[in-house]
């Protein structure tokens, strides 16, 4: 079951009864589709026990038409109930939980309304984690609300004076993420006395032209050392596999060869379909020793068997026994 949503444009056409019986549907059905994720991830084993949870969870939160609407006994129960339900799920089964705001949440503009949206947004994806009892302490049960850099202009500076503006809850569950284009994972590095990285391996790959980064490499260390005790969380992808349909699945992509057949770097970060490629899938499964991995793909569910089924063969997990009936 997929979320629904409801426009700025609906709610403030609509009165204000309608308007609340409107998003309350939405609501449920997007509480919903949360419970029936929940259940169907802790019927994994433990290492596929991690979810994202969409951002639209809740419709309009933020903005000055939907405020008035959360703060109605009906919404505001409904809310926190189901929330409430959902976080005693995943703390239950062992679920991790991360939340992913889109690529406008700047945390380092210069510009004073979008960086006000992003204080904003975070707060709202903390609000999230708060009701569902994550949220407290340092990254309880691995949660987190990831982002990226922004912009180049404001910097590491910027970043950190934004973090400065976040309550204690919304910090202590942010994480940064390295991207292909602004911020690659050195120029993040320096952020990881302040807030856990988020190592995106196939971002690397693009933003270095061509870098695979193994295990032992030192900035792996740095990384995991960011996280101050709680176990990582990484991403990896794969470039789509019709642009590179007669490369070896067993063989890892050479961007310098890929790029003399004429891809260029907005091909190659595009996320493929399947974990297709095998020698990819070997190289994270040798990374499953410190951090645990979520599969950006766009058949999400069946990468994550591929890359599984990979990590199975060599020995990095091992089938669990503690599966639901």
């Amino acid at each position: 079951m997929n979320p629904g949503t409801v426009t700025i444009a609906t709610l403030t056409r609509l009165g204000p009864a309608r308007a609340e019986e409107k998003l309350t549907e939405v609501l449920r059905r997007n509480l919903l589709a949360l419970q029936l994720q929940l259940d169907e991830v802790a019927r994994h084993p433990a290492y596929r026990r991690l979810l994202r949870v969409n951002s639209g969870l809740l419709p309009a939160y933020t903005h000055e038409v939907g405020r008035p609407l959360y703060r109605q006994p009906g919404i505001r129960a409904l809310v926190r109930s189901g929330l409430e339900h959902a976080g005693r799920k995943a703390r239950e089964a062992g679920i991790r939980i991360g939340l992913h705001p889109d690529q406008y949440c700047v945390l380092n503009s210069a510009t004073p309304s979008t960086l006000e949206n992003a204080v904003a947004e975070l707060e709202y994806h903390a609000d999230i984690l708060r009701m569902m009892g994550l949220a407290g302490c340092w990254h309880p049960q691995g949660a987190h609300v990831n982002i990226h850099g922004g912009g180049r202009g404001e910097g590491i500076a910027g970043f950190r004076r934004g973090l400065a503006l976040l309550s204690e809850d919304a910090r202590n569950l942010l994480t940064v993420e390295n991207d292909e284009m602004s911020f690659g994972l050195d120029d993040l590095l320096p952020l990881a006395d302040a807030v856990p990285i988020v190592l995106d391996l196939h971002h690397h790959w693009v933003h270095t032209r061509g870098e695979y980064l193994r295990p032992d490499d030192r900035r792996i260390a740095a990384v995991t050392g960011s996280w101050r005790g709680v176990r990582p969380v990484a991403h990896i992808s794969v470039s789509r596999e019709d642009l590179l349909a007669d490369w070896p699945a067993d063989s890892l992509p050479d961007y310098t060869a890929l790029a003399a057949r004429g891809l260029t770097t907005k091909d190659l970060r595009a996320h493929s379909q399947r974990m297709w490629n095998r020698a990819v899938n070997r190289l994270v499964a040798d990374h499953l020793s410190w951090a645990d991995f979520e599969v950006e793909a766009k058949a999400k569910n069946l990468a994550v068997d591929d890359l599984e089924l990979d990590a199975l063969c060599s020995g990095a997990v091992a089938p669990s026994p503690d599966l639901e009936p």
